[in-house]
């Protein structure tokens, strides 16, 4: 089902590292509900944007300065919670990526990973999938906004 967005299409950007696994699970959500969404691939590795864009994103690019350049104008981010914790991610997230992150005026989707010495409180033990439909339900709210 094609969608008509409220008053222009968004920026999506999707950011993760390691292996791009859960980037990938929102990318591939996120077209079959919206198959017209174009979407930004950022890694922090080359194997966590490959993986991304094997899902049918639209843009990719790797690395700390499209992370900071692409956090810029994007109206919406997705990720672990980690991309905005200076050196998360087993350090692939850097200091100046987590501040650029942080500080995009984006609405930010944020998914909780307790691992790292992280721990969120309040944070529900669910699945990667149920978390990746939280995530799509936010992203319905946010491209429906008028």
């Amino acid at each position: 089902m094609i969608r008509s967005f409220s008053h222009r299409p968004q920026k999506i950007v999707i950011i993760d590292g390691q292996g791009g696994r859960m980037g990938k699970a929102v990318i591939e959500k996120l077209h079959e509900l919206y198959p017209e969404l174009e979407t930004y691939a950022i890694g922090t590795n080359s194997i966590a944007t490959s993986s991304m864009m094997k899902a049918g994103a639209s843009y990719g690019a790797t690395g700390e300065n499209p992370a900071i350049v692409n956090a810029q104008d994007a109206d919406i981010i997705i990720g672990p919670i980690g991309i905005v914790m200076a050196n998360a991610l087993l350090g692939e997230i850097t200091p100046a990526m987590a501040a650029a992150i942080g500080a995009s005026h984006a609405y930010k989707i944020l998914i909780p990973v307790n691992r790292c010495n992280h721990f969120i409180v309040g944070c529900q033990n669910s699945t990667l999938s149920e978390y990746i439909q939280m995530v799509c339900e936010e992203v319905k709210k946010e491209l429906e906004k008028e």
